[in-house]
């Protein structure tokens, strides 16, 4: 008999204590359901949690052999957490969850069977958000179509990190290194096959929630900012728009000056005004042109993106570097 295909599971947590066991058990059940077909394994990636997380992950390794993990140095932030579990995931399909069980374990079944059908990327829709204010659901409905709008690639709409990859995908994204990382947008610049698959997010299990509002719009400029020069354009545009008035209002001024020469110069408001206007676009351009200079210098120090400290469970497998241990820059 030919050996069953390996579906990874790959699970970024950050001080989820209360949440890990309950995880677990409910994904469990679902990888058991999918046994006839493929073998699994775990691959929880603890983001530097400052609770007993890890401790609670050594102990289900310890008891499962399929469950392995990743310790990281610190907390490097979700999307690099995230890139750690693609870079050591050994399965032919790689499954990516959050470990907070607002993506329900149970719809991966319904993700191979359109990875089965020929999608090489199948992403998950969010019909409802249970359990979110009505200023999160706006500005995450608001900064969907905003990137769809501006963007250079052609993400679909409502979807989040919570998809499956095929192994080709994978390989893919292990090549790029960027470090502004929008994994989603990566995934569809990558160009493969997508199918989407709608289901209802749940409310967090237990705790609160990490991602901060600081960190939510980090993230939608990460976004924004590295899959599209469009911000830019528009800073130019507007600067050329602006030069254009000003021209055509200083050649009136010179008109009404030769016809009408006894008339004084006023509005000294409106010259205020038209200062502090330009003085303000002047000011947008330059932190528009920074973050980009900001990316760039970022990008030239050719930092690893993550700095792994311990790894549970690959001593008889491959990880980036063939050894398990060491993660590639």
């Amino acid at each position: 008999m030919s050996p069953k295909a390996m579906l990874s599971i790959v699970v970024p947590v950050f001080s989820e204590e209360k949440i890990v066991p309950e995880f677990y058990q409910r994904t469990k059940a679902v990888a058991a359901a999918l046994a006839d077909r493929y073998d699994h394994e775990f691959v929880f990636v603890d983001d530097g949690s400052k609770d007993r997380t890890l401790d609670i992950l050594r102990g289900l390794a310890a008891a499962d052999p399929r469950v392995k993990i990743i310790s990281l140095s610190r907390n490097f932030g979700h999307q690099f957490a995230l890139t750690a579990g693609l870079d050591y995931a050994g399965g032919d399909a790689v499954v990516v969850i959050d470990g907070d069980l607002q993506d329900p374990p149970e719809v991966i079944p319904e993700m191979v069977a359109k990875w089965e059908a020929g999608s090489k990327v199948v992403y998950g829709v969010r019909e409802k958000r249970k359990g979110e204010n009505p200023f999160k659901l706006l500005t995450a409905k608001l900064f969907y179509r905003l990137i769809r709008l501006i963007g250079d690639t052609d993400m679909p709409l409502d979807a989040g990190d919570f998809r499956l990859l095929d192994r080709k995908v994978v390989a893919t994204l292990r090549s790029l290194r960027e470090e502004n990382r929008y994994i989603r947008g990566l995934v569809s610049w990558a160009g493969f096959p997508q199918a989407g698959v709608r289901y209802k997010r749940d409310r967090r299990y237990a705790g609160k929630t990490k991602y901060t509002l600081k960190k939510m719009l980090r993230f939608a400029v990460d976004g924004l900012l590295s899959f599209s020069d469009k911000p830019l354009k528009i800073t130019s545009f507007v600067g050329f728009l602006i030069t254009t008035v000003s021209f055509l209002m200083g050649l009136r001024i010179i008109i009404n000056k030769i016809r009408f020469p006894e008339t004084l110069v006023s509005g000294w408001t409106s010259l205020i005004l038209t200062v502090l206007f330009m003085g303000g676009i002047q000011l947008i351009s330059l932190g528009i042109l920074g973050l980009y200079l900001g990316r760039q210098y970022r990008e030239v120090k050719k930092r690893p993106l993550y700095v792994v400290a311990e790894t549970v469970g690959f001593e008889g497998s491959k990880g980036p570097e063939g050894d398990g241990k060491t993660a590639k820059p």
